[in-house]
């Protein structure tokens, strides 16, 4: 058989132009929000215009719960609505190009990946070869962000009533969170750096720690990504066994093992594809027959999510109905605002509602 040399561009120099796009953004985001807090710490003395919605997308529990109030209720809560939205945004993203956010959107995914790098340059000169951990270790830290999916699952959609949930979402504490999550990092304990600091340096030598063991919304996105129909597919008649696809997956996948890629690591950075020395033999097919290029894919991703969230805005769901002087009142009292209610309180609610 003639194999046919792969010459199709590669689709890494502009995944990492929307990666950074994304990046500057919350960068733009932050700094906005550091002009809310200083409006908020001056008392509503100084000049501010508007709070920054888009903080919302660090949110991803109160969006979680404001997407299944939704669905109960059918209204969306009005206290962190664009997080709602971007929460729709990623979901949709993943249900058509797998995990793609991780690898296309999300800032942290764009840092684990340059600390990866670095990480593996260093393996290279000290140890001679790339770190992994072994599949005895690895098997068993991947199922601990399932486990963290599966508490705050059940903790939402098993121990939330739809009054338990809105009495969550217009409380105190999640109208101010966003707030709260500032200053958890503006005035991090030492605990805290600590943590930190140690997913830093592990992240250096075993590539995409947190992303792999222990965030749970990657989670998420692989369990949804696992029945996306755009799935990268390995033609076994041509491929020449090479093995650069698995050398250059990020995520460890075997690709040059399979006919199809069904993993919930799937990042669908589509490295493995870029490799590839014979054309036509992997590509992300949809149903398995249908090919998609790559500047389709990166179409898909950045138009599906700037739509989504452009809808948000048309349809004046992106700015939230609190109003300054509400902020400014809870700001005051921000650091006596803790957990809203424990399990009892919660559990009364619900059989509050089950009475009605």
């Amino acid at each position: 058989m003639k194999y046919v040399k792969n010459e199709e561009p590669g689709i890494q120099k502009y995944r990492f132009y929307i990666q950074a796009a994304f990046v500057l953004i919350c960068l733009w985001i932050g700094l906005d929000f550091y002009f809310f807090a200083e409006y908020l710490e001056s008392g509503g003395t100084i000049d501010f215009s508007a709070r920054p919605p888009g903080a919302e997308a660090f949110l991803p529990i109160s969006s979680l719960m404001s997407l299944y109030y939704f669905f109960l209720s059918g209204e969306i809560h009005g206290a962190h609505p664009a997080g709602f939205f971007m929460f729709i945004a990623i979901l949709s993203v993943s249900f058509l190009v797998g995990k793609s956010f991780c690898s296309w959107i999300c800032p942290v995914g764009f840092l684990s990946e340059l600390v990866g790098d670095f990480g593996d340059k260093i393996s290279k000169k000290l140890f001679k070869k790339t770190l992994k951990l072994p599949r005895f270790l690895d098997y068993p830290l991947r199922s601990l962000k399932y486990l963290i999916l599966g508490f705050f699952a059940w903790a939402i959609f098993v121990s939330m009533s739809e009054v338990a949930l809105k009495h969550f979402l217009d409380s105190s504490y999640n109208i101010i969170s966003d707030v709260k999550m500032y200053y958890f990092f503006v005035d991090i304990s030492q605990f805290a750096l600590i943590v930190l600091s140690v997913l830093f340096i592990l992240s250096i030598f075993i590539t995409n720690f947190w992303c792999r063991y222990l965030c749970p919304y990657g989670a998420l996105l692989g369990f949804i990504g696992l029945f996306s129909p755009n799935k990268i597919k390995r033609n076994s008649e041509t491929c020449i066994d090479c093995s650069l696809c698995a050398k250059a997956c990020p995520s460890n996948i075997k690709v040059d093992k399979v006919s199809t890629v069904v993993s919930d690591e799937c990042t669908s950075c589509l490295n493995c594809i870029d490799v590839c020395p014979v054309s036509e033999t992997l590509d992300v097919k949809t149903f398995g027959k249908k090919k998609l290029s790559k500047v389709k894919i990166l179409f898909i991703i950045v138009f599906v999510y700037s739509s989504i969230i452009l809808s948000a805005m048309l349809t004046g769901n992106w700015q939230n109905n609190i109003s300054k002087e509400e902020y400014l009142e809870l700001y005051k009292v921000k650091d006596k605002i803790g957990h809203i209610r424990s399990s009892e309180d919660i559990e009364k609610l619900n059989k509050d509602a089950k009475g009605k």
